[in-house]
């Protein structure tokens, strides 16, 4: 089986996790199948062969910032190889070039931002801060990307962000667009500086539909992620395997990509 990175993945500290997924679940009214706990992703992903995971969380208040970027830092060292960390920072932080220079200093590889639980546009004036110094230091972001209750995340703001910023490397979550996935097709593909990932998408979309999506942007920009702790891990993977994708496209999605755009050792 080829090498397998889960790349998307939000864990919890053991003694909040249950109610951060808790809340996660009500805010989009799905259940979360899983606690958000590390020891538990470890164990579930073991079991599908996955060997590393790109794990973070998000900020809903600027003070929250150094405590989660601290923990996910923690989680990281702890993994032995295993685990490569993304920082968060919050939009309304008045200090975001120390919130970066920490995340930085923890050797965290990129920066999640979350529009819609943020409650803020992912084009608002306070974001493109973020994404300017994001450009300036080399920094990826990953972006939770569509919601058709909002327009917070949606395509055409996420087009605005890659056309103002285009040497920022930007990961959108949920193929570019959760729930409104036509229009993120439609608008989306061709940035040079976009990329994707499969997460909270699979179970929405028929196989042909994924398939069409994935080729639309090239398997060359699509990354594997299962949205951990929301899915059964086992269905998700599944799920990929089931796509008529060929050899080469399943190992740029499964780890090649991953490899390159947040600097993962390859595996002997």
């Amino acid at each position: 089986m080829s090498r397998i990175i889960d790349c998307h993945c939000h864990i919890y500290p053991d003694a909040i996790a249950e109610r951060a997924v808790a809340g996660t679940s009500g805010f989009y009214d799905l259940p979360s199948v899983y606690n958000g706990k590390v020891s538990q992703l470890y164990e579930l992903g073991s079991k599908l062969g996955v060997d590393h995971y790109v794990v973070f969380s998000v900020a809903t208040t600027p003070h929250q910032t150094e405590s989660i970027n601290e923990f996910i830092a923690k989680a990281v060292a702890e993994s032995r190889g295993a685990m490569t960390g993304l920082g968060t920072v919050h939009p309304d932080s008045q200090t975001l070039e120390k919130d970066i220079d920490h995340l930085q200093q923890l050797d965290l590889r990129g920066v999640k931002l979350h529009a819609d639980i943020q409650a803020i546009a992912a084009d608002d004036p306070r974001c493109m801060k973020i994404y300017a110094i994001c450009q300036e230091r080399g920094l990826p972001m990953l972006l939770h990307t569509g919601d058709h209750r909002f327009n917070y995340s949606n395509p055409k703001r996420i087009a605005h962000v890659l056309e103002s910023f285009p040497n920022l490397t930007v990961v959108g979550a949920h193929l570019g667009g959760w729930s409104v996935w036509d229009e993120a097709e439609h608008i989306l593909p061709g940035h040079p500086n976009f990329y994707v990932d499969c997460s909270s998408s699979m179970y929405a979309l028929s196989p042909e539909k994924t398939l069409e999506i994935i080729r639309t942007y090239g398997a060359e920009r699509v990354l594997y992620g299962t949205d951990f702790p929301m899915w059964p891990m086992e269905k998700e993977i599944q799920r990929f395997f089931d796509l008529a994708l060929t050899k080469e496209e399943q190992e740029l999605i499964l780890h090649k990509n991953a490899e390159k755009l947040f600097g993962i050792p390859k595996k002997d």
